[in-house]
């Protein structure tokens, strides 16, 4: 069972600060999710670009191990975003993290052939949750534009209906088809 907000809130209330600092000192020893908030919350943009690239890293390694071969535990590599995510509340990272969650999987499917549905069901559903926030933040379509459309690049001739579905999901961009409008004028 776990206590609720307000009584949480009523509980810290009859704490003096000495001992929520112990409180929190002790989160922090205890969690990591809550070393990465607190560190990224007090240290900043730096903390935030380390734990960006770690991330980076840590899904990369689902993928293409320095050694080895990948375990493509996306489980995995999508619980890395999460935790970003929760931890900075950086959204444009955390975008660019879901973005390369797709590009590894692009990059996977092409180098090691045909995978399963359930690969490529993944692999659409982060796409379509990029294409989203993009659709909803002009900058930031603007920024991954070119990246989204290499993916598509990239997916064409992928089995499973991956490249059509990544492409659909890409046409429901708001800002796609102003690009292609703006061409058509010329």
């Amino acid at each position: 069972m776990k206590i609720k907000i307000s009584d949480l809130k009523k509980q810290l209330k009859t704490y003096e600060q000495k001992e929520l600092i112990e409180l929190i000192v002790e989160m922090f020893k205890s969690n990591k999710d809550v070393q990465n908030y607190l560190s990224s919350k007090f240290l900043g943009d730096e903390v935030i670009d380390e734990l960006f690239q770690q991330a980076r890293k840590k899904i990369r390694n689902e993928f293409f191990p320095d050694r080895g071969h990948g375990k493509l535990r996306l489980a995995e590599a999508k619980k890395e975003i999460t935790a970003f995510k929760k931890a900075t509340n950086d959204e444009k990272r955390t975008v660019d993290l879901m973005l390369f969650y797709v590009e590894m999987g692009v990059e996977f499917t092409n180098t090691y052939g045909d995978i399963d549905e359930q690969f490529y069901s993944s692999m659409v559903k982060m796409f379509d949750q990029v294409a989203m926030e993009c659709d909803c933040d002009e900058d930031l379509y603007k920024v991954f534009s070119n990246r989204l459309e290499t993916v598509l690049n990239m997916a064409d001739g992928t089995g499973w209906w991956f490249h059509e579905s990544l492409e659909e999901i890409y046409y429901t961009i708001e800002w796609v088809h102003d690009e292609d409008d703006d061409e058509d004028d010329v």
